[in-house]
């Protein structure tokens, strides 16, 4: 639409289904395009896109006729789609219900875009559950323990 301007920035968290150490080295990479491929598929803009072991960080520049939740269901369904086609994976591979945005100015991107860079640097300081929590509690998030993850039993 005609004179229409915005600057979005989010950044989205999700986990492998049950915290699994999924994602391998070895094709982490290829996952990382088809996810940027697919958030820019949408109208958004990738800024960047890293991922370890167990889940996956996704910082974007969000098109304001684009919802979150369309937005993430594609993200994920067809992330876990090529993983399942291309059988990069022993078993069936899934994301984990749910997703953690978070908003950000202008101001933060490169900030921003380091964390999510340094994310294998960072993950040998603090576990994904910790890092997690930690955005809820910085944002303000209000939530409940018991729901922050599904375990494997």
């Amino acid at each position: 639409m005609a004179n229409t301007y915005h600057q979005v920035y989010i950044q989205a968290v999700f986990a492998v289904k049950y915290r699994e150490a999924l994602i391998n080295k070895e094709w982490k990479s290829e996952l990382l395009g088809v996810m940027g491929t697919l958030i820019n598929e949408t109208g958004c803009k990738t800024i960047v896109v890293n991922a370890v072991e167990d889940h996956a960080h996704c910082f974007l520049g969000l098109k304001p006729v684009v919802s979150i939740s369309d937005l993430m269901k594609a993200v994920k369904a067809k992330s876990s789609k090529y993983i399942n086609e291309h059988n990069l994976t022993d078993k069936r591979f899934e994301w984990q219900e749910g997703y953690g945005v978070f908003s950000y100015s202008h101001s933060h991107i490169d900030r921003v875009y380091k964390y999510i860079e340094n994310q294998e640097k960072h993950h040998k300081r603090q576990t994904f559950r910790e890092e997690y929590i930690e955005f809820l509690d910085k944002f303000k998030v209000p939530y409940e323990d018991r729901y922050i993850f599904e375990e494997l039993i």
